[in-house]
């Protein structure tokens, strides 16, 4: 408790920031849902015959894997909050769009033809009668789709939308810190808990006044919520770059680094999209112009984006075999790579390889049918990951288990899995005193960071390249790890860590 605590002292102004992005996309979620799930409902049960396999479509969508759904807008709509609240409304519409049309459907056919008896059109006996008494069937609907919603904006942080997300991810990021991922799960579940109760009393009231308390609600939530946030648009600053980066401390850190470096040597105003998730994400936002600029590396750029292998082992060759497929394929420059070689590693306890004598991934052939490996999704299905290892080495581990990146230290922490797959700049290969397993066969082709933006980009601002090229060919292993276990584990600020480099380095004063 007293760590939480002390978690909780030490970021409570990121925490009430991320308290209210989430309510903030919740809330627009559900808002957008019941406007367009209500009136369809109602519309339902005028057209019955359609009824159920519109139903039946939003039905499907709920089945969608959330994940899914971000990647697939992303083209689209770019990163941020607009793909994440088309997302949650999809999520959303079921449960409010059944309980409109059960609701309504079940009001007792007596009481719509005395109604319709007394003189009143279909409107008047609409807003009178059914409504009213379909109100706690649609009510229940919407608390259920509030909740679902307000669980699943966990993920907005992925895709840089921000909200409490963001805290769960930072803790799985830093080998599943407890108190961090407690920082960001108990507030959402006490979100759910406290909208529940709102909607518990619009529910009592809505039950002897109709639709208007429900619609008395919804332009309130309209007027606190979406309010602040159209005002903040309209003064917010003029941005020229986004820069954004991957989920972990290192792009984090290069990133703040481009920032840095530009603002000081020219007069654009730069915005920061941190910890935006998977390759594939980040690689989208960039196809589609989200952001501007992020740091890849060069064997990423060969093997994911471009579909082939590495010509070489040499950096050199390898980089200038990224830099040409990205310019051809893609229309995007490539800039100068830093010195550091973040390549792929299988990474073991120095215990374990003592203990079975490994020293390289040819030495895991006579034991890998009882090793238990724990890989990250994007390594697993990789050729220059583990289905090379398969291919090349001929292993194949009795059991694979696949996490998410800050899962699989403590997982090979706890004694879990065996091996895993890391990298070599990481930080907590040095905390967990693991050892890296030689390449022997070479597999692993140079991971040598460099900025990525496309063409148009580098046109429109043609210093940057002289700007960025500052950190070609530095910044070593070593001194990358170090950079790395200073935000993790030290929990040093991304800014910090990056300026201090640069005036060390005398890029900036």
């Amino acid at each position: 408790m007293d760590q939480f605590l002390e978690v909780f002292h030490s970021r409570h102004s990121m925490l009430w920031e991320k308290i209210w992005e989430h309510l903030q996309i919740s809330v627009i979620s559900l808002l957008i849902a019941v406007v367009i799930a209500v009136p369809l409902g109602i519309a339902l049960t005028r057209l019955k015959k359609i009824a159920e396999p519109i139903i039946g479509i939003t039905a499907v969508l709920q089945t969608i894997p959330s994940l899914a759904v971000l990647a697939f807008l992303i083209p689209f709509l770019g990163i941020g909050r607009q793909p994440a609240i088309v997302a949650l409304i999809a999520y959303g519409l079921l449960p409010i769009l059944r309980n409109t049309y059960t609701g309504i459907k079940e009001v007792d056919p007596a009481l719509k033809e005395a109604a319709t008896g007394m003189g009143m059109n279909t409107f008047r006996r609409l807003s009178k009668v059914e409504l009213p008494l379909a109100m706690p069937v649609i009510m229940a609907g919407i608390r259920t789709s509030m909740v679902l919603i307000v669980g699943t904006t966990t993920i907005a942080a992925l895709i840089g939308a921000g909200g409490l997300g963001e805290l769960i991810l930072l803790g799985i990021d830093r080998g599943g810190e407890i108190n961090l991922i407690l920082l960001g799960a108990i507030p959402a579940a006490l979100l759910a808990i406290l909208l529940d109760f709102i909607l518990r009393i619009v529910e009592r009231y809505s039950a002897k006044s109709g639709f208007q308390s429900l619609a008395a609600v919804l332009v309130a939530a309209v007027l606190i919520i979406v309010g602040p946030l159209l005002a903040g648009k309209m003064t917010q600053e003029q941005t020229d770059l986004i820069i954004g980066g991957k989920l972990n401390a290192e792009p984090s850190i290069l990133i703040n680094m481009y920032k840095i470096l530009i603002e000081e040597e020219t007069d654009l105003n730069v915005k920061l999209e941190e910890g935006l998730g998977k390759t594939s994400f980040v690689f989208s936002a960039l196809q589609e112009g989200s952001i501007d600029i992020y740091p890849e590396f060069t064997g990423t750029a060969i093997v994911t984006h471009l579909e082939e292998q590495a010509v070489s082992n040499d950096a050199r060759e390898v980089y200038e075999q990224a830099k040409k497929g990205m310019q051809d394929t893609y229309d995007m420059a490539f800039l100068e790579p830093m010195a550091y070689n973040n390549t792929y590693t299988i990474a073991t306890t120095r215990e374990f390889a003592e203990e079975n004598g490994l020293e390289t991934i040819s030495d895991l052939n006579s034991i890998d049918d009882d090793i238990t490996a724990g890989f990250t999704l994007e390594f697993n299905d990789r050729e220059d990951g583990y289905q090379g290892i398969k291919e090349l080495y001929g292993i194949e581990f009795g059991d694979v288990r696949t996490m998410e990146p800050g899962i699989r230290q403590e997982a090979i922490d706890s004694g879990q899995v065996d091996l895993i797959d890391a990298y070599s700049t990481d930080s907590y290969m040095v905390e967990l005193n693991l050892t890296s397993l030689k390449d022997d066969k070479q597999l692993f082709p140079p991971y040598q960071g460099a900025p990525l933006m496309r063409r148009e980009t580098l046109d429109r601002y043609p210093e940057l390249e002289n700007i960025l090229n500052q950190l070609g060919g530095k910044i070593t292993d070593e001194q990358m790890r170090e950079m790395n276990y200073q935000v993790d584990y030290e929990d040093k600020s991304y800014e910090e860590v990056a300026r201090n480099f640069l005036k060390e380095q005398g890029l900036i004063q």
